[in-house]
């Protein structure tokens, strides 16, 4: 297997001659800075050069190699590293290939298989802000090791790590990240909030957070499962009794339990859209809840986990910074298929009034929540009391109780009665408006005598007639109804064979 050295030998050449200047000469203003000024003519072609942005995926690296110095000369300008694909196994060859770029900014290793434990390195790595670990199998020691190792680190991609669970210790403030914002973490077989609510209390400043296909079947807090906080645990243990005074001043349903669709009881205090956070914070004792971890979180994406019921769109509700939201191909939305895409859209809106985009479209204009949440009300206004959500009533509240919108059936009548005229004979029949003009020619031989082929219709609106007059009936295949066809119109029939014989006898006339 080849190394890093010899992938970049094969692509851009074996020549270590670098022409580009060193920090001292460009400032010192050397003979070497002002003739590569003046004549512009580079020491070594581009293709020869290692970029700022070094693509080497898929070409089998293992290692970094041997020669550290051609290998730092080679890289010493390197930002950007994409090393996906390959077979790097050992973080030691890793951090062997990263230490000789001291202006690393980004590191993309998806798809090695890097599952043995990290020994925990120093050196400098203070400008690496994006690092992509997805399909890895990377530990969660090694993943701890390289959160405290990497303070700067901004976005994190633990992807498609077939992480069940979230073992990382984040109780200890040296573990803590406060540089983290973006997470990516989709395709993990985690279940539960309990594990997902570590990533938020490792990284508290996290502002993006991406769960895609992971299957979560609720945001709600397991019963048994660990809180982060001693406070939490006693409260939950002793049912708040010894604090029950000091809880006296919020609403008696703050603190609710449900169950999920497995049977769980799940643990959330309920906490109205306008109460700032920081109340809560005030008190002695810290109530859990599923956003706590959540704080600083604008984007959630959400597509494709196992959410259920709306009990978990409200939730959504309550985390105080959360502005963007993707929440598609769930079962809430997929099975059964009780709403149109607007439909749904609009329940959504109504119940996310913290949210500002959703699911990737433009900002939610006023207007359009405005008729989202009118929309709701009416939704749930003719539904039994018991099962109206709460927001049902918050709604009800700013805009008053509404009078169910007017059912007007624009469909036109199946028949109408239509008068047909034929010379001196007039009959009033009805019709079905759903014919088609050829299908009603048809119907009408019997009448006239008149092959359908043969037979000529106009359409006597009787409402705008003097302004209008007759009009022909000329498409065979157009169906009545297109013509506004009401009762008490009239159809007046003639025959083709009249306007020949009155347009022959106009040419007689004309020879003669």
């Amino acid at each position: 297997m080849p190394s890093l050295l010899e992938a970049l030998e094969l692509k851009y050449g074996s020549s270590t001659t670098d022409c580009s200047l060193t920090d001292d000469e460009a400032e010192s203003g050397s003979p070497k800075a002002a003739l590569s000024v003046s004549i512009f003519i580079p020491k070594k072609s581009p293709r020869h050069t290692v970029p700022a942005l070094l693509v080497l995926q898929d070409c089998d690296i293992e290692s970094a190699g041997n020669d550290a110095e051609k290998l730092r000369n080679k890289c010493k300008n390197v930002e950007e590293l994409d090393l996906a694909q390959n077979k790097l196994s050992q973080w030691t060859e890793v951090f062997g290939i990263l230490q000789h770029m001291p202006k690393i900014k980004f590191v993309n290793l998806s798809f090695n298989c890097l599952a043995e434990v990290l020994e925990i390195k120093h050196g400098n790595y203070d400008l690496l802000r994006n690092l992509v670990l997805n399909g890895t199998r990377v530990s969660w020691s090694t993943v701890q090791g390289l959160v405290r190792l990497l303070r700067n680190l901004e976005e994190l991609h633990l992807s498609l790590n077939e992480y069940k669970t979230v073992d990382l210790d984040y109780q200890k403030p040296e573990n803590v990240n406060p540089a983290l914002k973006k997470l990516h973490f989709t395709g993990n077989p985690v279940e539960v909030w309990n594990e997902i609510s570590k990533l938020g209390y490792l990284f508290p400043n996290l502002k993006s957070l991406v769960l895609a296909e992971c299957p979560i079947r609720s945001l709600g807090l397991e019963e048994n499962q660990n809180l982060p906080s001693e406070d939490g645990r006693r409260a939950k243990e002793e049912g708040l009794g010894q604090d029950s005074e000091n809880m006296n001043h919020l609403d008696t349903d703050e603190h609710t339990s449900s169950t999920d669709d497995k049977g769980n009881r799940i643990f959330e205090n309920k906490v109205n859209y306008d109460r700032s956070e920081s109340k809560s914070e005030s008190n002695e004792m810290t109530i859990e809840s599923p956003h706590d971890p959540f704080r600083m979180l604008r984007f959630l994406n959400l597509n494709g986990t196992l959410l259920s019921i709306w009990d978990e769109v409200e939730r959504l509700a309550r985390f105080p910074a959360l502005k963007s939201l993707r929440i598609q191909g769930c079962p809430l939305f997929e099975s059964p298929r009780e709403y149109t895409e607007h439909e749904r859209r609009q329940l959504l809106i109504a119940r996310l009034p913290n949210v500002e985009t959703l699911n990737g479209g433009g900002v939610i204009s006023s207007q359009e929540r405005e008729d989202a949440e009118r929309a709701f009300i009416r939704y749930y206004m003719d539904k039994p009391e018991a099962d109206r959500p709460e927001r049902y009533s918050e709604l009800v509240a700013i805009h008053g109780k509404l009078d169910p919108l007017v059912n007007v059936d624009l469909t036109p009548e199946k028949r109408v009665k239509v008068t047909f005229t034929y010379g001196d004979l007039v009959e009033v029949r009805s019709v079905d408006v759903y014919r088609t003009v050829f299908e009603l020619k048809t119907k009408l031989e019997s009448m006239v005598k008149i092959p359908a082929n043969r037979m000529r219709l106009f359409y006597v609106d009787q409402e705008m007639k003097a302004q209008y007059g007759p009009e022909e009936m000329l498409y065979p295949n157009k169906q009545l109804y297109r013509y506004n066809i009401r009762n008490g119109d009239e159809i007046i029939i003639d025959s083709k064979l009249n306007r020949f014989a009155s347009t022959s006898s106009t040419t007689s006339s004309i020879r003669s």
